[in-house]
């Protein structure tokens, strides 16, 4: 029997612990790329089948009644606590995004425009958290100009 070499070897444990576990993430020595998530098709689909049945129904639950809409946005401080921060328009704000976003992300089945909208009003509540910044922020000022684009020359 021919002797395996360190990488099938790796590759062996790893397939192993992928049998006995949901997912398996594989850790990349350099900086920047980012780790490794393996896990299985059928459980890749069934988890997006999951998350896409759970989408469906609170879409259809909150274009169904104006009761769960209110309900939604009371609520919505238990899983985003953040917004405790956000002024309450800016809360109810937040859920039109949040609703919206997740009804394109489903028909485009990529969750990146959800992810974007929560990491957007997540800034905002941190800047209302402080009140020196929100103060100097809200303060009139001169408008500078066009700020230019990161890495780009200076004129």
């Amino acid at each position: 029997m021919a002797e395996q070499r360190p990488e099938q070897v790796l590759i062996c444990r790893s397939l192993g612990k992928l049998r006995r576990a949901r997912t398996l993430r594989v850790h990349r020595r350099a900086a920047d790329e980012e780790d490794l998530v393996l896990t299985t098709s059928s459980r890749a689909e069934r988890a997006d089948e999951a998350a896409s049945a759970t989408t469906r129904l609170f879409l259809a639950l909150m274009k169904h009644d104006d009761q769960i809409r209110s309900l939604v946005t009371e609520v919505v401080p238990e899983a985003f606590p953040w917004v405790r921060f956000l002024p309450r328009e800016d809360v109810q704000a937040f859920v039109v995004e949040l609703v919206d976003a997740l009804e394109g992300a489903e028909a485009l089945r990529n969750p990146a425009p959800v992810a974007q909208v929560i990491t957007s009003w997540r800034h905002t509540a941190e800047v209302h958290a402080d009140p020196e910044l929100l103060a100097v922020l809200q303060r009139d000022g001169d408008d500078f100009g066009p700020v230019p684009a990161p890495g780009a020359a200076d004129a």
